[in-house]
């Protein structure tokens, strides 16, 4: 099962940096164009418009606004692992 789990995650994140980002970031530093590979591998309810890459892990993540704070959260695929844009160190 680990195994599986960790096979899904390597092709997640091959797959996502198969199309360029392109656009580069908006003034919250924000992606401003996402890949059609990193859209159909998100999980629904993330706010795709808020994305920016966390430098410390190479990870996408999201603005997320709770009814108390707003941070930024990993962004997931449809099976729960984080999409990141470069392998695992």
């Amino acid at each position: 099962m680990r195994k599986k789990v960790w096979g899904a995650a390597w092709m997640a994140t091959l797959l996502a940096g198969c199309t360029g980002l392109g656009g580069g970031t908006n003034s919250e530093g924000h992606l401003t164009n996402l890949s059609d590979n990193l859209v159909a591998l998100a999980a629904p309810n993330q706010d795709l418009s808020t994305i920016r890459i966390n430098p410390d892990d190479g990870c996408y993540e999201y603005r997320h606004v709770g009814p108390v704070e707003t941070t930024y959260l990993p962004l997931r695929a449809h099976a729960g692992n984080p999409l990141c844009s470069r392998a695992p160190e």
